[in-house]
């Protein structure tokens, strides 16, 4: 059984498009790789043949991939939030302990890029963020030991 995603409205654009991309123009890309291989003679021992009919396997597998995520996607309709409570889709101020100001965007799985600050719902941080109030202090457990957030601001797209 696939696992939901949650998507925002602006990572559901990104995996069409990213899927488009891959669907037609990757997939021509790859094609051609591979009729110009097999222009080089016998295929059985031919490291260009095998190098592209792989790219294609890889190709097929991540069309795959980003199609069962389209399927089972659920988008967060930013006007439904509010700025009460953090919420995929919600953009978090935060204080650490050493008093740094940090921002993050807390984004379904399939659209998290930490060095964005775009942070997965299932991340330590994530998680320990969400259903959370402004005010409210979290403490939580990352690799790197325990860490202290407090919630300065929560706001919505």
């Amino acid at each position: 059984m696939p696992k939901d995603v949650i998507l925002t409205p602006e990572g559901l654009a990104n995996l069409k498009a990213e899927l488009e991309h891959m669907s037609t123009v990757r997939r021509r890309e790859v094609a051609a790789r591979i009729k110009e291989a097999r222009e080089f003679g016998d295929i059985s021992e031919n490291a260009e043949y095998d190098d592209a009919k792989n790219e294609q396997a890889m190709l097929e597998a991540r069309i795959a991939t980003l199609e069962e995520k389209l399927r089972s996607a659920t988008v967060i309709d930013p006007a439904e939030l509010d700025a009460d409570v953090v919420r995929v889709g919600s953009t978090v101020h935060v204080v650490d302990g050493g008093g740094a100001k940090l921002t993050y965007t807390i984004v379904g799985s399939a659209e998290a890029k930490p060095a964005e600050m775009k942070l997965s719902n299932q991340s330590p941080v994530g998680k320990a963020l969400l259903g959370r109030k402004q005010g409210d202090e979290v403490v939580f457990s990352t690799p790197k030991g325990e860490r202290r957030l407090k919630i300065a601001k929560i706001e919505v797209a």
